[in-house]
């Protein structure tokens, strides 16, 4: 699958926050790249411009291109409740994001490697579909030949994330989608609304 191959840095640099993980060179210059990136005199930015940004923002997140995205849009639009907050749930629901909450690769591109190289079962079965959407209830976990990879090991002994809708045993090496995650359970810092505002047009 077609993804972001470029440089993490200057992605983190021109949103100001480090979407990819601890940044040191985002830490070092806080303001985005190029001769111009420090320049505090830079034009006001226009309401496109930030919902662009927005948009831009939460693809590089996730990392989804923007057909992908788009349908998810799509898909997020026609159920019923708040469109935004749906669509930020189809985020969280894909597999690759899943694993990467659950601690079993240290970045989203890390666990999207792991699902495409059928290191990762769903309810025993081995998934390498990154984007699939899990379900209350599925169980993920690695692969039983899989288990004694250092990448994998390594990345679980320094993992502190925990949250309240997954559950992970790291003897087994299973976890379990337990529901859908609230607006309030996502840590990312994406302004959805804005997102919404800008296919509304």
């Amino acid at each position: 699958m077609a993804r972001y191959r470029g440089p993490k840095s200057k992605i983190s640099r021109r949103f100001k926050d480090p979407i990819f993980g601890p940044d040191k060179a985002l830490e070092r210059r806080p303001y985005g790249p190029g001769q111009h990136g420090n320049n505090r005199r830079r034009k006001k930015e226009s309401e496109y411009s930030n919902q662009l940004a927005e948009k831009q923002k939460a693809k590089y997140t996730y990392g989804i291109l923007e057909k992908q995205f788009s349908n998810m849009f799509k898909a997020a639009n026609a159920r019923p409740g708040i469109t935004g907050e749906i669509l930020l749930q189809f985020c969280e629901s894909r597999l690759d994001n899943v694993v990467y909450r659950m601690g079993v690769a240290p970045t989203r591109r890390g666990a999207r490697q792991l699902v495409s190289h059928r290191h990762i079962t769903v309810n025993g079965h081995v998934v390498n579909i990154p984007s699939y959407r899990l379900r209350p209830g599925d169980v993920v976990g690695v692969r039983e030949k899989s288990k004694s990879l250092l990448a994998i090991s390594s990345s679980l002994a320094g993992s502190t994330q925990r949250h309240d809708w997954l559950s992970w045993d790291n003897k087994e090496m299973t976890g379990s989608f337990i529901s859908v995650p609230t607006r309030d359970q996502i840590p990312e810092s994406i302004k959805e609304q804005l997102i919404v505002e800008l296919y509304s047009k």
